[in-house]
């Protein structure tokens, strides 16, 4: 929804922050709320390429203590139940089944993995590892009747790309400019800072005056230090190409599963938006354009047949309802293999010039740390010594029981049932989706509906105008990509004619709201 260009305004910060995925979100929320001014621009939509592609799991890595990843594992590990108090709307713990094949990894080998997975770090509401017997266990019932044994273990589920977008939300709220849609164009040193120039879809040329910037830019991170710094980069990224699709529903429980592959990799088969379940991932090696990244027939046809391996109701590439792809920029460390290459980050300050900060690697579960450890060496450059905070400060709508408050243990239960409760004549189905999206604010976003017909027009199935307005006011949303598969999963339920009826209405609604 472009608007006609103005004059270029300049804009003087103390950090630029380049790139709008979760590492470059939580570093913009970290240091507004540390004191400093902050400018994020990001070249498309919040988390519209690797931070929507995960697997969406917020868990330290099972697989990693294979390769002798100790120290990244107990980091994930301790961040786990951080996060899924900061965010109980759209995070919440999850067990994992994982049933034995004795022609893959040993039992002892996985029962040693569970024992350092469960005591790495400290535990305060996960349970524990165990094993189960499948044939009276409750996620036995939709394997292949071979699969007699098998272990448990905890982790949690994210809302990734609502993750990013409640991280910029509660940046803007704090003072810090969020611009999307806005790639940096160019950057220059000027004396003891930096001159960036970005180029807004909506708002024309913007000139910022920096102190600092971060080099968030994900996939583009080694393109725009090059672009930036000239020469040589001092490490380098492998871009890993993450495979899932979406199939109807394979099982009732609220278990999920890791499923153990003969090419000694793993994937998940994870219950999504109740009425899915997603399977992935893949690990390639890629070498195209970040932004045009897709998944392949033969991507699909290898997450079918690894779940065919397990489950007893076979699926094939005609029963996927829909697929998804992104870039992981992992830091480079040589490893053969993809599915081996490290997690982990390293941040990259050079001192001979103004502070201009490189993250080369990471993980969404790692994200804050990443940006509190980000922050402690930006401030060592800018001077200041205010302290790290975002491990006890909610995002924004996870005060579930108290305004401004980290839930109490993890009782989302009770706050679906406040909730429901206050709005008897919303459908049980989209009251908790407004729940799991909103949280606390689901309230605000609702306003003054007393009734269904108080939400408007219905522009997809399970999306009325009020919300949809809201998307585009509140949280940048731009495009009906934005609202039907980042901001909601209604895409899932919808058809082109609802994505292009939406489109018009967010083009016509867009252009009432400047008039």
């Amino acid at each position: 929804m472009a608007v006609p260009s103005t004059p270029s305004r300049r804009i003087e910060c103390d950090v630029l922050v380049v790139g709008g995925g979760i590492n470059g979100v939580g570093i913009a929320r970290d240091a507004v709320g540390r004191g400093l001014r902050v400018v994020l621009c990001e070249q498309h939509d919040l988390a519209q390429h690797t931070s929507s592609a995960s697997t969406k799991l917020i868990h330290g890595g099972l697989r990693y203590l294979e390769y002798y990843e100790f120290k990244l594992v107990r980091k994930a590990l301790q961040e786990r139940e951080v996060l899924l108090r900061a965010a109980p709307h759209i995070m919440w713990p999850l067990r994992f089944v994982m049933p034995h094949d004795a022609a893959q990894r040993p039992a002892w080998m996985i029962r040693a993995g569970l024992f350092l997975y469960d005591h790495l770090a400290k535990r305060e509401f996960l349970p524990g590892s165990e094993g189960v017997a499948l044939d009276r266990h409750p996620a036995g019932a939709p394997l292949q009747g071979s699969y007699r044994k098998g272990f448990v273990y905890s982790d949690g589920w994210v809302d990734d790309a609502r993750l990013v977008v409640l991280n910029a939300l509660d940046a803007h709220e704090r003072g810090a400019t969020i611009l999307t849609r806005t790639p940096c164009t160019s950057v220059v040193q000027d004396g003891r800072g930096w001159r960036a120039t970005l180029d807004s879809t909506e708002q024309g040329r913007i000139d910022v005056q920096a102190r600092a910037i971060v080099n968030a830019a994900g996939p583009w991170t080694g393109q725009f230090a090059a672009g930036a710094l000239g020469g040589n980069n001092s490490y380098g990224l492998r871009l890993i190409k993450g495979s899932h699709i979406i199939v109807p529903r394979l099982f009732e429980h609220d278990y999920a599963y890791i499923f153990q592959n003969p090419d000694k990799r793993i994937i998940f088969a994870i219950p999504y938006q109740e009425d899915f379940t997603l399977i992935g991932t893949t690990d390639l090696e890629y070498t195209g354009e970040p932004g045009r990244v897709a998944i392949s027939s033969e991507e699909v046809g290898y997450l079918c047949d690894m779940a065919n391996r397990y489950f007893s109701t076979r699926i094939a590439p005609a029963d996927v309802v829909s697929t998804y792809s992104g870039v992981r920029p992992l830091l480079d460390d040589s490893a053969s293999q993809a599915s081996a290459i490290t997690r982990d980050y390293v941040l990259e300050c050079s001192d001979d010039r103004p502070p201009f900060l490189n993250i080369w690697g990471g993980k969404i579960t790692t994200y804050r740390k990443l940006a509190e450890e980000a922050l402690d060496i930006l401030q060592q450059r800018l001077g200041g010594n205010a302290p790290g905070w975002t491990d006890r400060v909610p995002l924004p709508g996870g005060d579930l029981q108290k305004t401004g408050e980290l839930v109490d243990g993890y009782d989302f239960a009770a706050f679906l049932y406040r909730f429901r409760n206050s709005y008897p004549w919303l459908p049980q189905k989209l009251a908790l989706r407004y729940a799991r999206q909103y949280g606390s604010r689901a309230a605000r976003m609702l306003g003054n509906a007393a009734a269904l017909n108080d939400l408007g027009q219905e522009l997809a199935p399970g999306l009325y105008e009020r919300e949809a307005r809201y998307l585009m006011q509140v949280e940048w949303a731009r495009s009906a990509e934005d609202i039907l598969w980042r901001r909601t999963k209604c895409g899932l339920h919808s058809r082109q004619q609802d994505t292009d009826r939406l489109q018009s209405w967010m083009r016509q609604d867009g252009l009432q709201q400047r008039a």
